[in-house]
């Protein structure tokens, strides 16, 4: 007997599927909000917190899952990942709630970053499938939210169960295990992906058409084509050098503010509240808004150059206080909702063909998250020993790179169906088994 929701269709299929970005970044924000916690209770030095959210969901953990789950979600189909990720995630969310030393803590964050890593790639592979054509990155655009709400939420959290200390760090993963659980409920409704469906049938009946347009299937196809490796090169400039500085800011900005004045828990938590607000409403109000009506590059570029500005005030301008802090706080909320991830998450699901859709976005996240992870490693050593403004300095000269990539390479690919851009990149339609149907599961239409 099938367990769970029949039917999920709609705006409640792409919400369930963003819920993949929530849980994500729910988990970032949950191991950020309870290192500190963590670390008096087990005696853990400054080295062993670095593993821990190295490990995490927040960089080696979630490239992990994304290596792995990329490649499987193009193989056997988008819905696969979504009938187990979850299960994965649930149990290492479980674990962390009730850990009581260090490994079942550092087992439980490697579990929960892999189940993560492979949820993912397929959510905004899914999302972009699925969406109409004129509104595809308000849809991809509902992750990013998802992806925005979570940090919001997890801070508010943090914010209210502060007096509880550890203990409210252990509410904080048990929200996140019933939260999965009902998006997995709804999940097993979702229908497989029509236009995975169409291109790549089930292995064998793979035709012909797709291979030669696109170079086959998976990771293999993905490198078979020089157009697809600098693709990835630009996907992974823009996102990487950014994704690099965002993911030491989700994880560590209580120690950075630490570093700047504020050493109340309580007052870092509601600094960060007002960031992902900011993030939310400029995801709304922003990219949802006006990302498939203006020129996608100037938005970009908007969003990267505020949240260059941010952290040149939050350097700079250090010795002002809190007035410093309220300014970078609203400064690299509202970039975060306008910038980097939101236009990588739409043009990574544009520009490689359905047969590697999500092996290239797999295997991009394997390479940002370890970067990531690279650097979290080393972070809070590197904050304790050289200051705010050293690390500071290093972390605008990384978006400031993510920026310019994005201002020079940004894609034209607003209006178009991901089978006119596919042609285009390819030279040759990615013909379907039989009728000549949209990638979108519609009609084909012009722009």
């Amino acid at each position: 007997m099938k367990v769970g929701a029949t039917t999920t269709t709609g705006w409640k299929a792409t919400i369930s599927v963003a819920m993949s970005n929530y849980i994500e970044a729910g988990s970032i924000i949950a191991i950020a909000t309870s290192l500190t916690f963590w670390q008096d209770a087990f005696g853990i030095s400054n080295f062993a917190v670095g593993l821990l959210a190295a490990l995490s969901a927040n960089a080696f953990g979630a490239a992990i899952g994304a290596g792995i789950g990329g490649p499987l979600c193009d193989r056997y189909g988008r819905k696969a990942i979504y009938t187990y990720d979850l299960l994965v995630y649930m149990a290492g969310v479980l674990l962390a709630a009730f850990a009581m030393n260090f490994a079942m803590l550092l087992a439980a964050f490697v579990i929960t970053g892999i189940a993560v890593g492979a949820g993912v790639p397929a959510s905004w592979t899914y999302i972009a499938e699925q969406a109409p054509t004129t509104e595809r990155a308000r849809h991809v655009g509902t992750a990013q939210l998802a992806w925005s709400v979570g940090p919001l939420v997890g801070f508010a959290l943090a914010a209210v169960l502060a007096p509880l200390e550890l203990l409210g760090s252990r509410l904080i993963f048990l929200h996140l295990f019933v939260v999965a659980a009902v998006v997995w409920w709804i999940r097993q409704g979702l229908a497989e992906s029509q236009i995975w469906r169409d291109e790549t049938g089930t292995g064998a009946n793979v035709t012909a058409g797709v291979r030669s347009a696109t170079g086959g299937q998976g990771l293999r196809g993905l490198f078979s084509r020089r157009i697809n490796i600098t693709a990835l090169l630009v996907l992974i400039g823009i996102y990487g050098f950014w994704n690099t500085v965002a993911g030491q800011a989700g994880i560590f900005m209580p120690r950075v503010y630490d570093s700047a004045g504020v050493h109340s828990a309580v007052q870092q938590n509601l600094l960060q509240v007002l960031v992902w607000g900011a993030t939310v409403a400029a995801t709304w109000f922003g990219f949802m808004a006006y990302a498939d009506r203006v020129s996608q590059r100037l938005l970009y570029v908007i969003g990267a150059a505020l949240g260059v500005l941010a952290w040149c005030v939050l350097v700079f301008f250090t010795d002002a206080g809190m007035p410093t802090l309220l300014l970078f706080a609203v400064l690299w909320g509202v970039s975060s909702g306008i910038g980097a991830q939101a236009f990588y998450s739409l043009w990574t699901s544009e520009l490689f063909a359905t047969p590697y859709r999500a092996s290239a976005q797999g295997f991009m996240f394997f390479v940002v998250r370890s970067a990531t992870g690279l650097l979290s490693y080393f972070f809070p050593t590197l904050l304790a020993a050289t200051g705010l403004t050293v690390v500071g300095l290093l972390l605008i000269g990384l978006l400031t790179v993510a920026l310019a990539i994005g201002a020079v390479f940004a894609p034209r690919t607003q209006g178009k169906t991901l089978r006119e851009i596919e042609i285009e990149r390819y030279g040759s339609p990615v013909e379907a088994p039989g009728a000549a149907r949209g990638l979108e599961g519609a009609p084909v239409s012009g722009h």
